[in-house]
Parts: C-alpha cells; structure tokens; sequence
C-alpha cells in the first residue's frame, strides 16, 4: 500500500475529486461561444481560438473543444469525437414557456415541443453545433 504524508493509504483516498465540467465538441468554437454568451447568458472564462473555450454559468463550466483540441483528437480505435447526441446538459430555468418563446424568437433550434411530468417541464434545444441542451423547470 502506498501512504501519504498523513500515513492514509493512497489506495483508500476518492479517485474522484469532484465535477470540472462538461466538454462538448464543437466544430466552430467562435459559434458556439457566441450561442452561449448570448443566447443563454454564459460567461466567457477563457478561449484559445480556434481550438478550446470555456464557458460557465453558476457551478457548471462547459469546455467546447473545436478541432485540433487534445479533447477532440480522434480515439485509439480511429472513431472520430462528433458533436450531438443524447446525452445532455441540464440548465434550471424559470418560467419556462416565456423563455421558450424569447429564445424561439431569437432563432434557436428546438429538439422537441416542452414536456412536462412529474419532476417538472423541459425542452431540448440545440447549440449550433448540434449538442443537446435541456432547459427545466422543476415542479
């Protein structure tokens, strides 16, 4: 066993230290951190175009990786990282049914029409790039 300087074991420590963030591929890092910024009211914390971003929101940093990114590189078995799919951020809104229409107003993508259930009301929206973002409400 490997000890640390308190004499706990290493073995025994979290892996896991806590949350950094969420990384999504983008194929136009600029694009996306104007959607984020001024579309949803993210702040820019830090960018090295055309490469990476950072954007945040509260607690949650989004890092947007364009190409030539490390976090964009193609995997060992060749498969390419795409932008898009199921998997999904999940940003707490208020009044949701006015924000769906300010932001439809403004010309951002819908995945689908709002749902609600018993844990609250949501909707898709997608980031130009095609990521999935769910806007909830919670009951």
């Amino acid at each position: 066993m490997k000890d640390n300087i308190e004499g706990k074991s290493l073995d025994r420590e979290p892996f896991i230290l806590g949350l950094w963030g969420v990384r999504y591929q983008t194929k136009d890092v600029q694009r996306s951190i104007a959607f984020y910024t001024q579309q949803l009211g993210f702040k820019l914390d830090r960018q090295m175009l055309p490469a990476f971003a950072q954007v945040s929101i509260g607690n949650l940093k989004l890092i947007l990786s364009g190409p030539g990114a490390s976090g964009s590189r193609p995997l060992p078995n060749g498969a390419t990282q795409e932008p898009g799919g199921s998997n999904r951020v999940v940003l707490q809104v208020s009044d949701l049914p006015r924000r769906i229409e300010a932001l439809r107003a403004s010309g951002v993508h819908f995945r689908n029409q709002m749902e609600e259930g018993p844990g609250g009301k949501q909707i898709q929206v997608e980031d130009p790039e095609g990521n999935p973002i769910e806007l909830f409400e919670p009951q």
